[in-house]
């Protein structure tokens, strides 16, 4: 099947090209079931609007094709939460400083987005909080940043337990929504370059004035929690302060459901033990370190894991051994991104069929920018992703749409010129972009713990 090429959907269009949009048609469900005969999925491409800025990233999508992220300002130094509507961008704002960003997945139906927003006052006890990963490079770090709802056009800070600074991930259609925010305990397990004030997973909601602590294994002293699912399971982690959220801060996956907390486990690492997301199955999805050797120092892989079977190991793509799952849906189709062991490259890649493929693999012929990161699938198997383009610090976000199945089995969409020139091709990151990645993940140029 020939499918068309990349669409840039520009604002000028006006509602017609929204209504083009959505005539594309959806994946059934029987383009998912597993069979002796698997077809490989092809997409069609739909650039997202922008503010102008050169890095952009979508990383949620749900089921009414409402999809969520970040997008720059010109020039590069303010990133703002986005919400896309069949493609067309609202641009949600700040607290009045420079940056915000809806950075997991938004699943819930009922238009509660969750995510982050700088004030424009100074952080007072100088901590490099959890937010500063995810903003634009230059202005990251330096101001208060809060745990933050967006709603009917409106942004609503969460409370923190006393301290400063929150940071929220998730909201379900009950109106919970979950994350992490500091309370008044100065923590003696951080690394005080990054944070001083010990932080504990939080579920806020249903009601505005409500929060609820979620504790500790025995013997940690932090939590943060990345998911919640309309059953009220909530997946995050559990460990040491550290240098920042993950490393030693996640040194157990946990689950926290009717008051008991269950340990999800991990792939043979003592750090790094992270579930990203879920579904209303309770499975979860998440990347762990594979050598206890490794301690702090990055060496993981996307995992599975459901209460039947425990964790599982999804491998990485080749040439590409740090691997991390970011979405699932309901169907147990999972995304993510694998990157090269030095943080020079990575690749985008969704899980289905019981193989991992490049979903560089599965893209229209005349599409050259390289797909970095997949961050969520919905239901009807469509993607929010973000795209490379080679060459460039330009990073455009990026609506997947499932156009039905190649003609022959799944590897051959792999074995087609155009894919495997595409898989061959090495495009590193741009120096901006590998330092704010370095930084997120509290690592030096040579990519070990120590910023």
């Amino acid at each position: 099947m020939k499918i068309t090429m990349k669409t840039r959907l520009a604002r000028a269009a006006g509602p017609a090209a929204a209504v083009a949009v959505l005539g594309v048609s959806a994946a059934t469900a029987q383009d998912y079931e597993i069979s002796g005969q698997q077809r490989a999925t092809e997409y069609r491409i739909v650039e997202l609007n922008d503010l102008g800025g050169p890095i952009n990233g979508a990383n949620g999508i749900n089921d009414d094709r409402l999809l969520t992220g970040f997008a720059e300002l010109p020039g590069g130094n303010n990133r703002h939460a986005q919400l896309w509507l069949h493609g067309f961008n609202f641009d949600l704002g700040t607290l009045g400083g420079p940056n915000s960003n809806v950075p997991w997945p938004v699943k819930n139906r009922i238009g509660l987005i969750a995510g982050i927003a700088q004030h424009e006052t100074p952080e007072p006890l100088g901590q490099q909080w959890s937010c500063r990963s995810f903003f634009s490079f230059n202005t990251r770090r330096g101001f208060i940043c809060s745990a933050v709802v967006w709603e009917n056009g409106k942004i609503r800070e969460l409370p923190t337990l006393g301290g400063v600074n929150g940071f929220a991930t998730a909201a379900n259609n009950h109106r919970q929504v979950v994350g992490w925010a500091q309370n008044t305990t100065l923590d003696s397990s951080c690394n005080t370059t990054f944070v001083k004030q010990q932080f504990r997973a939080l579920i806020w909601g249903p009601g505005e004035d409500q929060k609820k602590e979620l504790l500790p294994l025995q013997g940690d002293t932090t939590t943060a929690a990345t998911a919640i699912n309309d059953s009220g399971q909530v997946v995050g982690i559990s460990g040491n302060c550290g240098t920042a959220v993950g490393g030693t801060s996640a040194r157990e996956a946990v689950m926290w459901h009717k008051n008991k907390t269950t340990i999800i486990g991990n792939l043979g690492g003592v750090a790094w033990n992270t579930p990203m997301a879920l579904n209303e199955r309770g499975d979860v999805v998440g990347f762990s370190n594979i050598s206890a050797a490794s301690g702090a120092t990055p060496n993981w892989h996307a995992f599975y894991w459901n209460k039947h079977t425990g964790i599982k190991d999804l491998g990485a793509l080749d040439g590409y051994p740090l691997s991390q799952a970011l979405g699932i849906n309901e169907k147990r189709q999972i995304v993510g991104t694998s990157c090269t062991a030095d943080f020079n490259a990575c690749r985008a890649w969704i899980y289905e069929n019981g193989r991992m493929t490049d979903l560089n693999e599965r893209l229209p012929a005349g599409y050259t920018d390289l797909l970095y990161a997949a961050g969520d699938i919905n239901n009807d198997g469509e993607i929010a992703a973000q795209a490379q383009t080679p060459g460039t610090e330009e990073y455009t976000a990026l609506w997947m749409i499932p156009q039905g199945r190649s003609r022959g089995h799944a590897s051959d969409a792999a074995d087609s010129p155009s894919a495997t020139a595409r898989a061959k091709q090495i495009v590193p990151l741009p120096k901006v972009v590998r330092q704010a990645m370095l930084q997120r993940y509290g690592l030096n140029e040579h990519g070990q713990p120590g910023e």
